[in-house]
């Protein structure tokens, strides 16, 4: 596990994230497949965010469970609560400081299931 500096396209929101990289997640629900970010996990407590705090959009929807965070300028999702695995972040990897998330290992989530 490294940390990571993350932020939005526009950098009105920027954090830090402790995770590791050797896998890579793509979800096929109808949020994540629209959005085609490849997320990779970590624990609650190891995402900070930095500044921009109150530039965070939330949007919910079918259980109202799972948040996914935006940025309110640019409209980047950066990370998401999971509704599947509660106390865990997905956070997109290409809003990560030197990540490249095409080379990524990734593995289908098949949250269409659920």
């Amino acid at each position: 596990m490294n940390m990571y500096k993350g932020s939005c396209h526009c950098q009105s929101l920027v954090f830090e994230v402790k995770c590791s990289l050797d896998l890579a997640y793509l979800c096929d629900c109808s949020m994540c497949s629209r959005k085609g970010a490849k997320m990779v996990y970590t624990e609650k407590g190891d995402l900070s965010i930095l500044s921009g705090k109150e530039n965070l959009n939330v949007y919910r929807f079918n259980t109202n469970t799972a948040e996914h965070y935006f940025c309110k300028t640019c409209g980047i999702y950066t990370f998401h609560k999971t509704r599947a695995l509660p106390g865990k972040f997905g956070v997109n990897s290409g809003c990560l400081e030197g990540v490249n998330p095409h080379t990524l290992p990734t593995k289908i989530i098949h949250g269409s299931e659920r």
